[in-house]
């Protein structure tokens, strides 16, 4: 710090062409350094930076930066000083010892982005040179022109040509990759149940065998081969069946779930559709997807995913009591799945649309054969598409399950000129469907038959207007018994459900913070029990000894 404390007093007199001849002297860049800022340059031509802050480099080894990087709606420069005998967003700079800055395509850890380094000159970062890709052309205009005559031809053969080949092997291959992630499952004992409305596939290792073909078995003019086993759920809008996925070169299937809705439902099929078929919504806590599918012969629109046999969370819930190992796992598997539909970036960073399921409840989310939780029935679910306007959003209604509804929902005073409260009235639903998970668990001492939220409070299928008597009139929640708070898990789950049904919706926690929470409340947990454990030894290694001197 006193070196560029000295430094700044020797040169604050300086003229600004004495000071660009003293840092020559001691050997230091002067370079363009402006935080990220959106620009006009389209990644052509040459662009300047339109920086207007001059930094010198910290270290005469720094050479100057530029990065300049599109997004989805616009365009942004970063410039820089950098050290090039270290990574810059995970890549080594390989050209600065160039005079000029020249752009060139790098994957950053951040995604794609141009990027360009050099020295010797001041300031060179501020003008930037994007090198167009020049195709060879052929000396010969007769050659030019046949080669374009013949390129039509030439890649209507190659469609024609994958087209048979997909039609001869596509059907093949499934078979063959589906055989063989069969193979690779550790069978474990389980009874078959379908009683629930939603279900996924048979997961025997505790990841859905859908998962590899999620979202590729792409819609075409012939129907996939399925033949319809038993109902296994009806809702309001369509029914769900338990079938059978024929393989086209043998007599073996595979079991998927179909959800049929009739020819009057079209909005709610397109709907879910729609939230499935983004690529993005893919996580081992969501339903998996495999396609959907319009049946003009039976009058009919399908929704095609995987199949699981243990049912729903309300119906394990009724017949399992759990331990407090399987509350926490149930606990995230909930909080994280969540937090995949409302976050607006994936893990690497890329913009995602975000998601409301606004139906959240313990019947639309499913129990996996390894006892984690992925969630389903999308057919209420909202995308928080930037494009929305105030008028789309007051369009989309009162929705939701009235035991479930938050209280601005039961009340129509939804914030719409903020996305985020969306979000928060599927935190509400989502804190008691952790009540109900608690009050299985044997960790709260004398556990009760199951109820849902509310219980016995209002009736089995409350309407609007009896919640709004329990959650606004009263400011009625769940029971959280004090002997419940005798464990110390339960009793930060106890507080993060509390967190989470605040009346006053920003005082809500995020999915994202509560998923953080219950993780670290785990690792929290395994360490307390680790003390424990080496406590409870001590007193018995003393007693054992007290006893032989006895």
């Amino acid at each position: 710090m006193y070196l560029w404390e000295n430094y700044g007093s020797q040169m604050q007199n300086s003229s600004p062409s004495n000071m660009k001849r003293a840092n020559k002297k001691r050997g230091f860049q002067l370079c363009m350094f402006c935080d990220v800022k959106l620009s006009s340059c389209s990644g052509t031509g040459t662009c300047m930076s339109n920086c207007t802050i001059t930094s010198i480099c910290m270290d005469s080894n720094e050479v100057c930066v530029s990065i300049w990087r599109k997004n989805e709606t616009d365009f942004s420069i970063e410039t820089l000083c950098h050290d090039p005998s270290t990574s810059l967003y995970g890549v080594m700079l390989d050209d600065y010892n160039s005079s000029t800055c020249v752009m060139k395509e790098k994957n950053t850890t951040s995604g794609m982005a141009h990027i360009c380094s050099c020295t010797d000159v001041d300031e060179c970062n501020d003008q930037l040179l994007f090198t167009p890709v020049v195709d060879p052309t052929p000396d010969d205009p007769l050659v030019s022109v046949i080669l374009v005559s013949l390129l039509p031809l030439l890649v209507m053969g190659v469609v024609v040509a994958g087209m048979f080949y997909w039609h001869r092997a596509y059907r093949r291959r499934v078979s063959q990759e589906w055989e063989s992630s069969m193979k690779k499952r550790k069978p474990k004992a389980g009874g078959l149940d379908c009683s629930d409305a939603c279900a996924i596939m048979m997961d025997d290792d505790g990841s859905d065998s859908s998962s590899t073909h999620a979202n590729h078995l792409n819609h075409n003019t012939e129907p996939l081969p399925i033949e319809l086993d038993m109902l296994v759920g009806k809702g309001r809008f369509a029914q769900v069946y338990k079938a059978k996925l024929k393989q086209t070169t043998s007599d073996q299937f595979e079991t998927v779930a179909v959800k049929i809705f009739p020819y009057e439902e079209y909005a709610s099929w397109k709907n879910e559709k729609d939230i499935f078929s983004d690529a993005d919504l893919r996580h081992e806590n969501i339903l998996h997807f495999l396609t959907a599918e319009e049946r003009k012969v039976e009058k009919q629109y399908w929704l095609i995913t995987a199949f699981h046999h243990r049912g729903n969370l309300q119906e394990h819930l009724t017949r399992h009591v759990i331990s407090w190992e399987e509350l926490q796992v149930l606990g995230l598997c909930l909080a994280q799945g969540v937090a995949h539909l409302h976050s607006d970036r994936l893990l690497c960073g890329r913009p995602k649309v975000a998601i409301v399921h606004r139906d959240l409840k313990s019947s639309n989310i499913l129990v996996k054969n390894d006892l984690t939780l992925c969630l389903c029935d999308f057919g209420l679910g909202l995308r928080l598409d930037s494009n929305l306007s105030v008028d789309d959003l007051a369009n989309s209604g009162q929705v939701g399950t009235a035991r479930y509804m938050a209280p601005e929902v039961l009340e129509a005073r939804l914030n719409l000129e903020n996305i985020e409260s969306f979000k928060q009235t599927d935190i509400y639903s989502m804190a008691l469907v952790l009540w109900e998970m608690t009050s299985r668990c044997e960790a709260v001492g004398e556990v009760k038959d199951y109820e849902p939220a509310y219980g016995a409070k209002v009736r089995e299928h409350p309407c609007v207007e009896s919640m709004k008597d329990s959650v606004l009139r009263d400011r009625g929640r769940p029971e959280i018994p004090d002997t419940w708070l005798r464990h110390q898990g339960v009793a930060v789950i106890c507080a993060t459900i509390t967190e989470c049904w605040d009346h006053d919706p920003e005082a809500r926690l995020t999915a994202h913070c509560v998923s953080e929470r219950l993780s670290e409340l785990e690792d929290e947990m395994d360490k307390l029990s680790s003390r424990s454990s080496s406590a409870e030894k001590i007193p018995a290694e003393e007693t054992t000894s007290i006893s032989t001197r006895d």
